[in-house]
């Protein structure tokens, strides 16, 4: 992948979306441009979990602003995330079309644990190195990421199900800030938090990080009223929840120097921190600059030189499947083959097509190691399920078309895909499974692929084909099967 001296990083948080454009040198990167805005996303979700029109409204008309700062920037320059109420939304993917046109750049929906990752490497970037386990704990608007790791390596992740939005639309909905809804919201965050409570209390690490907007202004009241010099402490945070229920509503809190965006989402976040403290064993956390932008501007610097996250996870994944090597390498590199015969004139990056493919053939046989039986079905099961660092669900997605498509019926595949550089990507798929059957470095025959359109020819030796009757069988099955779905494919020599 091309390298390039400006990147940016786009992060659509469910309480604010973010935007940081940034100057790379070497492997430094150093800000250029920040862009925040408050559009409370979380808020919009109805009890359905739709996202009402006017929280999509307030999105669409922040990623308008945010395209024009990245207007002129190539494709592979940006990387864009869509966080927990993205997940959530059951309208997100016809709403993610229309906040891709407004931005201009695709977005990629990611997981929890993800987000998790994302969020640990912006923070170990930003802090000195220390040999110290750190527990990193980032309160967004829809979610809480919970992270122990050393170095640049996350150890442990873990995406909860509660935000500053979502807790303070559920307890503080009216604006009250009551000792009994306290008590509720802190008690709920507990009981999310008991689930993690044995790998992330104070003993499997030495020193706590609070990432993100809440973090950071639970520190600035504490500071701002010396009850903690820097960071967050649970004696601090025993002053202010009495502080808190005095002022007993959150219009009486535009007193204590917040952002007037803050004020709104602060009871929430603030529940959450108090049992997070409390269920984790924290007596004092210290505060990052940095979370998951930055996170995303340095994994993005990663894919740029070449030290891609995602293929170290097909590695481990192949290592932990036991994935037989030597056919992947078969696979691979005959379906790659194939595939550059047929790629000319897509209107796609055929650079991202390619390397999906690269993924999907060293991974096709996953599924193997549950049953042989339907083992594709359950490679792309695993595939669209699994935690897999680096990719975002919708890449997981694609893996999972491709791998599911390498054999068998692809009546189910015609309802994902109607794409044709992913038929392309099939058909090269399907034909070097088929063609590396025997699973032995045989001599192939010349085999010349090519398309017109929605057709696609291949060509081969008549005598081979004459002398491997198999093969032959094969294809014809495959004839077959591409005219159920509207495809022709044909076999001449």
């Amino acid at each position: 992948m091309q390298a390039y001296d400006t990147i940016a990083a786009v992060d659509l948080g469910s309480n604010s979306f973010r935007l940081q454009v940034a100057r790379v040198v070497e492997d430094q990167i150093y800000p250029l441009d920040s862009l925040r805005e408050t559009v409370r996303l979380a808020a919009g979700l109805t009890p359905d979990n739709f996202l009402d029109d006017e929280s999509q409204l307030r999105a669409l008309a922040c990623l308008k602003r945010f395209g024009e700062r990245l207007r002129g920037l190539p494709n592979h320059a940006v990387r864009a995330v869509g966080t927990n109420t993205f997940r959530l939304a059951k309208n997100a993917p016809a709403f993610l079309e229309q906040a891709e046109d407004a931005l201009g750049f695709p977005i990629e929906i990611i997981a929890g644990r993800e987000e998790a990752r994302l969020i640990y490497l912006g923070v170990a970037h930003c802090m000195p190195p220390s040999q110290n386990h750190r527990l990193v704990v980032d309160i967004g608007g829809g979610s809480t990421e919970c992270v122990i790791g050393e170095g640049l390596e996350p150890l442990r992740m873990e995406s909860l199900y509660m935000g500053c939005v979502s807790y303070s639309k559920r307890f503080f909905g009216d604006g009250k800030i009551t000792k009994d809804a306290m008590q509720q919201a802190e008690l709920a965050a507990r009981m999310e938090l008991q689930t993690i409570r044995f790998d992330f209390s104070s003993g499997n690490w030495q020193e706590a990080i609070g990432s993100s907007g809440t973090a950071r202004a639970l520190a600035d009241l504490l500071k701002q009223n010396d009850w903690c010099k820097e960071g967050i402490t649970a004696e601090g945070l025993a002053k202010l929840r009495s502080m808190l229920l005095k002022a007993g509503e959150c219009k009486r809190l535009d007193t204590l120097g917040l952002k007037p965006d803050r004020i709104p989402v602060l009871p929430g976040g603030f529940a959450i921190m108090s049992a997070v403290f409390t269920e984790l064993n924290i007596q004092h956390m210290s505060i990052a600059s940095a979370a998951l932008k930055e996170g995303v501007l340095y994994d993005l610097l990663g894919r740029l030189h070449h030290q891609d996250i995602r293929d170290l996870t097909v590695s481990q994944f192949m290592r932990r499947y036991h994935i037989d090597p030597l056919q992947a390498k078969r696979v691979e590199d005959l379906s790659l083959s194939l595939f550059k015969q047929v790629e000319q004139g897509f209107d796609v990056d055929v650079d991202v097509v390619q390397q999906q493919l690269q993924w999907a053939a060293r991974l096709h046989e996953i599924g193997i190691s549950i049953a042989h039986g339907g083992y594709h079905k359950h490679a792309a099961y695993i595939l669209e399920n699994a935690d897999m660092p680096g990719f975002s669900k919708m890449e997981q997605f694609q893996l999972g078309l491709l791998v599911r498509a390498q054999r068998g019926s692809l009546s189910n595949v015609q309802k994902l895909s109607g794409k044709l550089q992913d038929w392309s990507a099939i058909l090269a798929l399907r034909l070097a499974v088929l063609f590396c059957r025997s699973r032995m470095d045989l001599t192939l025959p010349k085999i010349q692929l090519k398309r017109s359109g929605n057709e696609y020819r291949i060509k081969l030796d008549k005598k081979w084909i004459e002398q491997n009757p198999l093969t032959e069988n094969a294809l014809q099955a495959e004839i077959k099967e591409w005219k159920a779905v509207g495809v022709s494919f044909s076999v001449t020599h």
